[in-house]
């Protein structure tokens, strides 16, 4: 069975809806079971146990979330050279207040630490998430989804 982990923090809604469209899209797949939890739950486990990742932060002051950057600072030695880790396919989403840019750079730097592997464009929702923004998420979590089960990434 394929696992597709979707980590995200939210203090809005924002970024949880666009969540739960990822892991909807997802789990339209066969064979695919989601994992959807917020940043301070998931562990070093869940990103060892993942067939893929998608990791979805609020924009604040330009930057990713604080709980999707603790994710990453409690996992990241624990993970470091491990073959489990390495070129797993991710992909980000961010509801932004501003470009979120800065959250996306920041989130994709730290990714290319882990070794993973940037699978699909980022979906960048600025101001309230419409229709477009849940759409795009649905289509993510589909697509990575799809993929990791065929084995393509």
């Amino acid at each position: 069975m394929v696992t597709l982990l979707i980590v995200y923090h939210t203090q809005t809604g924002r970024t949880k809806a666009m969540a739960e469209a990822a892991a909807k899209g997802a789990a339209s797949i066969e064979e695919v079971i989601v994992v959807l939890k917020r940043a301070y739950d998931a562990t070093l486990e869940d990103l060892i146990n993942c067939s893929g990742l998608l990791i979805g932060s609020p924009e604040y002051f330009g930057y990713m979330a604080g709980a999707v950057k603790d994710l990453f600072d409690r996992t990241y030695e624990a993970a470091r050279g491990r073959r489990e880790i390495f070129r797993k396919p991710y992909a980000v989403f961010v509801s932004a207040g501003n470009d979120g840019m800065g959250a996306l750079a920041a989130i994709e730097r730290i990714c290319l630490g882990y070794q993973f592997k940037k699978v699909l464009e980022p979906v960048i929702s600025r101001g309230e998430v419409g229709a477009e923004a849940i759409s795009a998420c649905e289509e993510m979590g589909k697509t990575i989804a799809a993929g990791c089960e065929a084995a393509i990434y």
